[in-house]
């Protein structure tokens, strides 16, 4: 077994995607419209699909808000340098919601960032 995708809703799909092509730096593996059911699937990632978790956004058609609520933790991505990609997103226009910095309790470097739609992306400082 392995872990294939996450689903997020997404309100805006064009921004979305340009979120997470050109501040983050995935790439858009495959798209497709579903116009009997009124959404649109778009999958992005690192990697491909073969061998890589990525993301799926899902774009309901004519829904303009979704409730985040409060089960919905955050994203991972393991960076080389945490503190190197924030500028680099901030440059692209993306939001950083916490600098890049230890852990509490912990020498772990970690910052958040955040998509258009509110979900949060943590950033994970590779170790060594």
């Amino acid at each position: 077994m392995r872990i294939l995708h996450t689903m997020l809703r997404v309100v805006d799909l064009e921004k979305s995607l340009a979120f997470y092509t050109e501040v983050l730096g995935m790439k858009l593996l495959r798209r497709k419209d579903y116009p009997d059911g009124k959404f649109t699937l778009a999958f992005v990632g690192f990697g491909d699909e073969a061998s890589s978790a990525v993301i799926e956004l899902t774009h309901n058609w004519g829904v303009e808000k979704y409730e985040l609520g409060n089960a919905f933790g955050h994203i991972a991505i393991e960076v080389e340098d945490a503190y190197a990609a924030c500028e680099k997103i901030k440059l692209r226009g993306g939001k950083v919601v916490r600098e890049a910095g230890p852990m509490k309790h912990s020498n772990t470097v970690i910052a958040f960032v955040e998509d258009p739609d509110g979900y949060k992306i943590e950033l994970i400082q590779k170790k060594g």
